[in-house]
This record gives C-alpha cells, structure tokens and sequence, in this order.
C-alpha cells in the first residue's frame, strides 16, 4: 500500500501535469504556428549532417507503422517465451497510447511543420501535437524499463542492456522529432506530459494487477 504522503506527491504531480497539458494543448489552438517553436526547430536543425541525418530516421523507426507493431508484438512475445503471461498482456496495451494520440490530434487539428519554417525530411499525414513518437516511447520503453528494474528473474546484464536502450530512445526521440521536420518543440513536449500521464495509468494497473495476484497465492 502507497503511504499517504507519497500519494499525496504523485497526486499532486499527475495534476500538475494535467494542468500543463492543457495549457499547452490551448496554447499550439491558438497559435499553431508561434515565434517560440519555429526558433527552436531552427536551432536544432542548424547542426544537419548525413550521418546525424542517418542517426535521427533510425532513431525515429521504432514509433513508425509497422516499426511500432512490430516492437509491441516482439516486446509481447518475449514475455509470453519467457512465461510472463501477465507483462505480455500489458506490452500489448501500449499500443492504446497511438489511440490516445490520435483522438487528441482530431481534436486540436494543429498542421504539421512544413517548407520554408524548417526542413522538411519526410512528410507525415496526421496532425501534429501531440507528437505520436514521444507518446509511444514513453509508454512502451518507460513500461519496458520498468519491468526491467522488477524483474530480478531475468539475467541482471539482459535487464541494463534493454533498460539502458530504452531510457536512450526516450530521450533522444524529441530530438529525432524536432530534427526531421516532423513536429514543433510545443509537440514533443506535449507527448511526453501524455505518455507520462498514460504510462502511470498502465503501471498503476499493473502494480495492482500484481499485488492481487501476490494475495491469491
């Protein structure tokens, strides 16, 4: 049981988050296409190269359809091989975080960056904020980073291996974003406070998933 004083933390940080979600969500309505992230992208995509180029679309194919079901169908399957029915169960549903992306994306309806504000690397054809890559990492790579550290049953080096990709990819995704032209910097950050907000909820399910399966033993 989560002593008071913690929940009281975690309640007062996910309404925190809320809070910014929403004001950055009216915020890119009312302004699509505002002075901040055009400066920014700038910034970010004044250091182009052709391998950083490489780096960043690599970087980037994990959160692309069919990278991105293909990572939740192996993730899932690498847990039911090693006889975790119930952390398979829940790779699967953080495929829902691209559900949640879309519906938020209707809703707002922000157009993507486009020719001449920033360099355009690949054009993309749902809207832009928030951003689907961040969302999708922070929940299948923060979840999977997570099982890492719980999991004291698979080989410790396996366990740092993945965890320490994972936190990679997290980070260095909104720099992949902003860096290809995809999304605004008003976009990654959008899709980070989401994910966030949704990666709590699938481990909050999770954890109480597991303590009433601890109980029943």
């Amino acid at each position: 049981m989560i002593p008071k004083s913690r929940s009281r933390i975690i309640t007062v940080v996910l309404t925190l988050i809320c809070v910014g979600f929403l004001a950055l969500s009216l915020f890119v309505k009312l302004d699509p296409t505002n002075t901040f992230d055009t400066r920014f992208s700038k910034e970010v995509q004044e250091h182009q190269n052709p391998m950083l180029d490489v780096a960043m679309e690599v970087i980037s194919w994990f959160g692309y359809s069919p990278g991105s079901i293909i990572m939740v169908a192996l993730g899932a399957l690498a847990f039911l091989l090693m006889k975790y029915k119930r952390e398979a169960a829940f790779m699967l549903l953080t495929a829902l975080s691209g559900v949640v992306s879309t519906i938020i994306k209707i809703i707002i309806n922000r157009p993507r960056p486009a020719e001449p504000l920033v360099h355009v690397f690949k054009k993309a054809a749902q809207q832009s904020f928030p951003s689907g890559h961040v969302m999708f990492y922070v929940v299948y790579f923060g979840f999977l980073t997570i099982l890492m550290v719980q999991l004291k049953e698979i080989p410790k080096a396996i366990r740092i291996i993945v965890g320490i990709i994972s936190v990679f990819l997290i980070f260095s995704i909104p720099f992949s974003r902003i860096y290809l032209g995809a999304h605004w910097f008003t976009d990654v950050l959008g899709g980070a406070l989401v994910g966030t907000l949704c990666l709590y909820t699938l481990s909050y399910f999770y954890e109480k998933k597991a303590t009433k399966a601890y109980e029943n033993e």
